[in-house]
């Protein structure tokens, strides 16, 4: 009888061996608890990082082309105003992207004003522009 109990034990805890857990990142095998999905922190904030890599790109690249925009307003407006006039022509060849602002405001008078974080700009008639330093009150 005891024979049997320790071949069966045996064969249990070589069943276990063989199918044993690997670490998610390096693929090492693990030891310890038994829903361990990882060897040790550095394994997990790798694997993790490996995950988010394509999401910090498209954020990084987005966030670039936000402040370029940002900065390109902020030059049109004279030191010391806090808004200033140009030719759309003139942003888009500085390389002033469009399609990327973090905002719209509507004013009273119906006028909408686009932002990049503080500084926006406001269609005018034509071809010219608006551009303004956002004011919280």
């Amino acid at each position: 009888m005891y024979t049997r109990v320790y071949t069966e034990f045996f064969d249990y805890l070589t069943a276990m061996q063989l199918t044993q857990k690997q670490c998610l990142s390096c693929g090492k095998p693990l030891k310890g608890r038994a829903d361990k999905k990882f060897c040790d922190d550095y394994c997990r904030t790798q694997y993790n990082n490996q995950l988010k890599a394509e999401d910090s790109t498209v954020m990084k690249r987005v966030n670039a082309i936000l402040r370029s925009n940002r900065r390109l307003l902020a030059q049109q407006i004279p030191p010391g105003e806090e808004m200033g006039k140009c030719p759309r022509q003139k942003l888009t060849e500085a390389g002033f992207n469009f399609q990327y602002l973090t905002h719209q405001y509507s004013n009273k008078k119906g006028n909408v004003y686009f932002f990049c974080y503080e500084y926006g700009y406001l269609p005018l008639e034509g071809d010219w522009l608006l551009v303004v330093k956002r004011v919280e009150k």
